[in-house]
C-alpha cells in the first residue's frame, strides 16, 4: 500500500507546494479546506498534472473541533496507512493586545492551535498502532521571535510550538517523529499587496524541500526544530 500524506489547507500556499514536492513520490495525498470551489480545481489540477496519484479532500473548517473529527472519520474510512500528517492550516490577523478587535484571540488560537490539536489527537491512535509515523507543524518565526504587529498571531504560533515540543516528548517511545518548521516571512496569499521585493521572502517550495528533507533522513534521526529564514533577514 502506497503511504499517504495528510496537509491540511492545501489548496493553495505552502500546504498546496508540500502536497506538489509529495505528488510524485508515490504518495496518496488527503487535504482539506473551508472552500469546496479550491478543493475541486485543486483536483483539476492535481488530476492532470499527476494522474498516477490519488488525492482525496475534504471540506471542513479545523478550528471547529466537530469538523475536524468529521474529517479524522474521512481519513479513517479510507483505509490508508498514515505517514505523514502536515499541520499547515493556520490565520493571521493584524493587531496588537491593546487595539485589537475583540474575538482576534480566540479566532487565532482556534484556527492555528487547536485545529493542530484536533487532528493529531484524532490520528495519533492509528500512527502509535503502528509505531511509525511524521508529524510537521507549520509554527513561524513567531513562534520564538515575539511579533507585535500580529500578537495574537505569535501568542499562538508559540502555542503551536508547545504543542510540538510536548508531542515529540509524549511519542517518542512509539518511534513517531514530531518536527516544527519556523519558517520567517513567506511569499503566500497573506502577503498579497506587499511592496518589498521577493528577494525578502522565503518560497513556498523552500518549506515543501525542507519537510520532504526531514522525512528522508533514518529513523534513528529527527530534526525537531528548523528556523528558516530569508537570506536578507526577517520582516518584522
Amino acid at each position: 500500500m502506497k503511504p499517504a500524506i495528510i496537509v491540511t489547507g492545501g489548496t493553495k500556499g505552502i500546504g498546496k507546494a508540500i502536497l506538489e514536492k509529495f505528488a510524485p513520490e508515490n504518495f496518496t495525498l488527503i487535504t482539506c479546506s473551508r472552500s469546496e470551489h479550491n478543493l475541486a480545481e485543486l483536483k483539476t489540477e492535481f488530476s492532470e498534472k499527476y494522474p498516477e496519484c490519488n488525492l482525496y479532500t475534504w471540506v471542513a473548517d479545523l478550528s471547529e473541533k466537530s469538523e475536524a473529527q468529521k474529517f479524522v472519520k474521512f481519513i479513517e474510512n479510507l483505509g490508508l496507512e498514515i505517514d505523514i500528517l502536515v499541520n499547515n492550516v493556520g490565520l493571521f490577523i493584524p493587531g496588537q493586545i491593546y487595539n485589537e478587535p475583540e474575538g482576534n484571540f480566540e479566532l487565532m488560537m482556534q484556527a492555528n492551535v487547536y485545529s493542530a490539536y484536533y487532528l493529531t489527537k484524532g490520528i495519533l491512535n492509528h500512527l502509535i498502532g503502528r509505531k511509525k509515523g511524521h508529524i510537521f507543524n507549520i509554527c513561524s518565526i513567531a513562534s520564538i521571535v515575539p511579533y507585535i504587529k500580529g500578537s495574537s498571531y505569535s501568542i499562538s504560533k508559540f502555542a503551536l510550538l508547545g504543542l510540538s515540543k510536548v508531542l515529540r516528548e509524549e511519542l517518542k517511545p512509539y518511534n513517531i517523529k514530531v518536527t516544527a518548521i519556523l519558517p520567517s516571512a513567506t511569499l503566500t496569499d497573506s502577503w498579497n499587496g506587499t511592496e518589498e521585493p521577493p528577494e525578502r521572502f522565503l518560497k513556498v517550495e523552500d518549506i515543501a524541500d525542507v519537510v520532504y528533507s526531514c522525512y528522508q533522513l533514518s529513523p534513528q534521526a529527527v530534526l525537531e526544530e528548523i528556523v528558516i529564514r530569508p537570506q536578507l533577514g526577517d520582516l518584522l
